[in-house]
């Protein structure tokens, strides 16, 4: 071969060879650098979208709770207070009494008839009684009342704006066989007071 006709072009073919040189070594670390990049820009993409995500239901739950710290509000401001004895340290038929005295003061000023009263002081199957039987007191009242029908819907209406916390658990209404315009009345009803 003659080299002198291959000097002009050597300089051209050692940087060819030193470019070919240089993609076979550095191709590989560049296909790797560039799959990497596009894997991150995927997995940044896939974690910026779940990060909005939770951004939107941390949001959702942020207002959730705001709504609920709202109602807490609104119910506290609307909520009857529970009956304070006077006196502290009483057993619960004694802290009862007092309101039960205010609901037997009802029952007579509507001029209703009681047949049977049963008492069940601190039921074990109360809430209350359950999470905080240190604070409160709570008695579970059964009774049996004769009224008739005008009386007992203004007994009703006065039991629902009496000032203080109790639960009415259900009331069964017959008409009296004999007379119609007489109502027999079961009626469960729990009353609280704080210790």
């Amino acid at each position: 071969m003659n080299t002198a006709k291959i000097k002009p072009f050597l300089i051209s073919i050692l940087l060819l060879l030193l470019a070919i040189g240089g993609i076979c070594y550095f191709g590989p670390q560049i296909v790797s650098n560039v799959q990497t990049y596009i894997a991150t820009k995927d997995e940044i993409k896939t974690k910026t979208e779940t990060l909005q995500k939770k951004q939107a239901k941390l949001d959702e739950y942020k207002r959730k709770e705001a709504e609920q710290k709202a109602k807490e509000e609104e119910m506290s401001k609307t909520q009857k207070p529970f009956f304070k004895p006077i006196e502290t340290g009483m057993d619960t038929e004694a802290v009862i009494a007092g309101e039960f005295a205010e609901i037997l003061q009802l029952i007579r000023a509507n001029q209703i008839k009681v047949r049977a009263i049963k008492y069940d002081y601190d039921p074990s199957d109360d809430n209350f009684v359950q999470g905080a039987k240190e604070k409160y007191n709570v008695a579970r009242l059964n009774m049996e009342m004769i009224a008739n029908y005008s009386n007992y819907d203004n007994f009703l209406k006065e039991m629902y704006k009496h000032q203080h916390f109790l639960d009415l658990q259900s009331v069964e209404i017959v008409p009296y066989k004999k007379n119609k315009r007489v109502l027999l009345i079961n009626f469960k009803l729990k009353l609280y007071a704080q210790k």
